[in-house]
């Protein structure tokens, strides 16, 4: 919120993805700006593209771009050129580039990349509700160009007035727990693998690459055209929790779920077992 009111006015676009995190559009009407949703694609990785950002700038003018990288809900990441890409594209076409790079720290394969490495100007936003494991102490970051900086405090003050101090001493003390919070990233890591390992069981093919955060999103449209029902139905028979594709994408979210393995291996386990023949018994329901 921070960070949009900063840069925008009522009435300028914004672009966001689908899937993305359900926040970004409800803050962009809030604040009565119009969110323009870029589809993403598998021939793109599940990422944000400079090409699809030109695209989207050449069919009506944009003001700004927002990106995650790990990403909510599929945990893909843009690699460095394709963040190098973004970066010149809208430096190029004068656009704000907002960089949430909030599950930095979660990977399994290549480091997160800032997109300040490739854009100077990009504001980015952080928290310490991931890696962290702070998620309930509601504390984060926004780091903005140095000339944007006394209107982004002044919105800050006028909106928030400051973080608790509580939570300001607990995450100082949080910075200094690294053995404790990369064993929060092993675990998630197996829970990843266990998982992965379990989809071939649960018939679930066509998934996003979870190269960080915590999640998998995956393409249920050969079993519902309603993920949400089909999330409930899991829940009510199982006891296992998942997310419905729609609160992400409401366009074609309702053949999708997110998982999330940001619990015990334990859980996961579990979980896998409970769900196996609820998926076998789904499947043979839709032959």
């Amino acid at each position: 919120m921070l960070a949009f009111l900063s840069l925008f006015d009522p009435g300028q676009r914004v672009a966001i993805t689908a899937p993305g995190y359900p926040a970004y559009r409800n803050i962009l009407e809030a604040l009565g700006l119009e969110p323009v949703t870029i589809p993403l694609t598998k021939a793109d990785g599940w990422t944000l593209t400079a090409a699809a950002v030109e695209r989207a700038h050449a069919q009506s003018p944009l003001h700004g771009v927002l990106a995650m990288s790990p990403a909510n809900p599929s945990g893909t990441m843009i690699g460095a050129q394709a963040l190098a890409d973004l970066g010149a594209a809208c430096r190029r076409l004068g656009l704000w580039f907002v960089s949430d790079e909030i599950y930095h720290g979660l990977t399994y394969a290549e480091p997160t990349r800032s997109m300040l490495e490739f854009e100077p100007r990009a504001i980015v936003v952080n928290s310490f509700s991931k890696y962290f494991s702070m998620a309930g102490w509601r504390l984060g970051w926004v780091i903005v160009p140095r000339d944007e900086a006394a209107r982004a405090v002044a919105y800050m003050g006028a909106l928030f007035l400051t973080a608790p101090s509580l939570a300001q001493h607990a995450a100082l003390v949080a910075m200094d727990c690294r053995d404790e919070l990369e064993g929060h990233v092993a675990t998630y890591r197996r829970n990843r693998e266990l998982l992965l390992e379990a989809l071939p069981a649960l018939g679930l093919q066509k998934i996003a690459p979870p190269d960080g955060a915590f999640y998998i999103y995956a393409d249920v449209g050969q079993l519902t055209d309603d993920s949400l029902a089909f999330c409930k139905e899991l829940l009510r028979d199982t006891g296992v929790a998942t997310a419905p594709g729609i609160d992400f994408d409401p366009v074609d979210g309702h053949r999708f779920i997110r998982m999330s393995f940001a619990v015990s291996t334990a859980e996961i386990e579990e979980a896998i077992r409970r769900m196996i023949p609820w998926f076998e018994r789904a499947w043979a329901k839709a032959a």
